[in-house]
């Protein structure tokens, strides 16, 4: 066998048309609008297509079957859509990012509040800045920023849904708390002092403590003692 993986799907090498889409067996695939006018990679497989400019891989579509289908990703026309916001509401792309559960109703709703303060152009050009924030923040976490950012009323820019999309991965990645134990009479434990579950491992694995306690005796013999001699320091000055 050889050491290197073999291409089994087929090389085709169109040219992407004016839509940034590529037509292939009667289907139409998208990829990214700077690629308008140029020739791209195509390798064909049984279930899926893989997209490349030059050697970079810009685009995977699952295979369409039937004749005449379109699939177009959203990701592909946000530079073309934040300069021609007013193309966005009755594009094919966001109902098919609609229909594969990538702009969800919480996008939906930060729309409609962003379009209410701002106007339909500016409200959706600040929706299609958040959308752009999906290239570096994972999709659930973007999610997330958008919800905390509609409860706190931050519509003006993409700058706040990111902020808080970042407090979110921040807060998954934090290792989660040790929980303490629980005991099954809640009235005692509520007078009861709770001791951590790390504290109990270590003090039950630590020698025996054989060393006496201290004691303030020698003080007041050092007292005595200055008395005796005629000091004039106070007591409280004894060393």
């Amino acid at each position: 066998m050889p050491d290197e993986p073999f291409e089994t799907g087929r090389l085709f090498t169109p040219r992407v048309d004016r839509y940034s889409q590529i037509t292939f067996r009667t289907s139409r695939y998208s990829v990214p609008v700077r690629l308008i006018g140029k020739r791209v990679r195509v390798v064909l497989h049984a279930s899926h297509l893989v997209f490349y400019d030059q050697n970079v891989k810009v685009a995977r579509h699952e295979r369409l079957i039937a004749k005449c289908g379109i699939r177009l990703e959203l990701n592909h026309y946000l530079e073309a859509l934040v300069r021609k916001p007013g193309a966005f509401p009755g594009a094919t792309a966001p109902e098919q990012a609609r229909s594969a559960g990538r702009f969800t109703p919480v996008h939906d709703a930060w729309w409609a509040a962003a379009r209410k303060v701002h106007g339909g152009r500016d409200g959706t050009r600040a929706l299609i800045e958040v959308l752009l924030l999906g290239r570096h923040i994972a999709h659930e976490h973007l999610v997330a920023g958008l919800a905390m950012a509609l409860r706190a009323g931050a519509l003006t820019a993409a700058d706040a849904v990111a902020l808080e999309a970042r407090k979110a991965a921040q807060a998954e990645e934090e290792p989660a708390a040790i929980p303490t134990p629980r005991d099954p009479h809640p009235a005692v434990q509520s007078s009861a002092t709770i001791t951590p579950l790390h504290d109990e491992w270590r003090l039950a694995h630590l020698p025996p403590a054989t060393r006496p306690l201290p004691s303030v005796a020698p003080y007041g013999q050092l007292l005595r003692r200055h008395r005796t001699s005629g000091g004039t320091h106070h007591e409280g000055e004894a060393q």
